[in-house]
């Protein structure tokens, strides 16, 4: 019996889990990969999952989908929206919603899975599949190596993945070279002296700190980064002060930067460190602030090569036209360390997710920032099909190119 893929995907899509907690999602993962009789290891990298389909001589090519949701709270209408909530490293309780589309990517991973499965006359070689957690923290693919799946598992010739996007559905979009930025995400605690509200010259202020801070970091891109170099300094959260009575004494900022390549990180990372430290002692601060690299993901560079390969695949199959250049998104991913480490090509692209009918419509009228939601809203919400039969299309196409026949 074939697998009820759109009812995978409203089930996931209701239970969405936070990065490295996805153990239901795992389970309801190893469930369908036990109905399709597929060997696989689960628990690497702690909530990750391993396949291997071994079909005699050939490539080893690696599929790689990713498994967990944020803590966005859901206002899409939909009747199979979330209402779940978690709670966070911090201890905090938070909604939760596959916000990023990691519920469609694990369901068209299946529904690749059970036919490549069932087609094993036509193609030779090994795939491995991989269901990584945490990529909302840019942190699972690394625990998924340091747990040893590339020692574990056969070492891939390359590693294909996908993301869906607020595309026209039937469109793809990918390109050679950088496709998505490099990031960091930093932590900034401002050192104050806290007191009481009434005697703020007794104090100094985090909070105004902080907002000084905030203000003078946007002039990097606007003032400081070339008009044709790509870099983004977002500040995603300021956290100070419990009273409206008390001046705190500190306050936390977190970061989130982007860059294309090494070079233009240790720039805007130097042009960052200046200022909040510059405006620290400009509010006369006694301590100076700390900062802290949460995470480092490096920009997901596609090979020339193969994304070319894959390029005239996709336009054979679906035919010309399907395939676009959607630019470097600024956007970052894990999954290329599975293919740095392992020393190998990657291509990694985007599906749409759109009714192509809105999408036009949005775009005839100059309003697809406002009346197309893009991932991580609140409103993101594929449209679950074609979006689920095109992307399991997708990674069919792609495995089969690499693999021998």
């Amino acid at each position: 019996m074939a697998i009820d893929l759109d009812a995978l995907y409203i089930d996931l899509h209701r239970h969405p889990e936070l990065s490295f907690q996805e153990t239901r999602t795992a389970g309801v993962i190893t469930q369908k990969l036990d109905e399709l009789g597929i060997e696989y290891e689960e628990g690497i990298g702690k909530t990750g999952i391993a396949a291997v389909i071994r079909n005699g001589e050939g490539p080893v090519v690696w599929l790689r989908a990713d498994t967990d949701g944020l803590p966005v709270e859901e206002a899409t209408g939909l009747e199979y929206a979330s209402t779940v909530r978690g709670v966070d490293p911090a201890g905090t309780a938070v909604p939760v919603m596959h916000a990023c589309g990691h519920d469609m990517h694990i369901s068209a991973m299946i529904g690749a899975v059970e036919q490549l499965t069932q087609t094993k006359d036509e193609w030779s070689g090994t795939l491995v599949i991989v269901f990584q957690p945490a990529e909302e923290y840019g942190a699972g693919a690394q625990a998924m190596i340091a747990d040893g799946v590339l020692e574990r598992f056969p070492k891939p010739d390359i590693v294909l993945g996908q993301h869906v996007t607020p595309l026209p559905a039937g469109t793809i979009g990918v390109r050679s070279g950088t496709q998505m930025a490099a990031s960091d995400g930093l932590r900034v605690v401002l050192h104050g002296r806290g007191g009481h509200g009434s005697r703020p010259h007794s104090t100094v202020d985090p909070v105004v700190m902080a907002a000084a801070t905030i203000m003078r970091l946007q002039t990097i891109v606007s003032r400081e980064i070339d008009p044709r170099d790509v870099a983004v300094v977002t500040v995603g959260s300021i956290h100070s002060g419990l009273k409206n009575n008390i001046i705190p004494p500190d306050a936390t900022l977190e970061l989130s930067l982007r860059y294309p390549n090494d070079e233009a990180r240790e720039r805007v990372m130097a042009k960052v460190e200046r200022i909040v430290n510059a405006e620290a002692a400009a509010s006369g601060a006694e301590q100076a602030p700390t900062i802290t690299i949460d995470h480092t993901l490096p920009p997901t560079i596609n090979d020339d090569a193969a994304t070319a390969r894959l390029r005239t695949a996709f336009d054979s199959a679906f035919g010309a036209g399907t395939v676009v250049d959607p630019g470097m998104f600024t956007g970052s991913e894990d999954v290329s360390w599975f293919a740095r480490e392992a020393g190998v090509p990657l291509v990694y692209w985007f599906w749409g997710g759109v009714d192509a009918k809105k999408f036009a419509e949005a775009s005839a009228a100059g309003t697809i920032e406002r009346d197309i939601p893009t991932n991580h809203s609140p409103y993101f919400a594929p449209v679950l099909q074609p979006t689920l039969s095109n992307g399991v299309a997708n990674l069919v196409v792609a495995a089969r190119e690499f693999l021998g026949s």
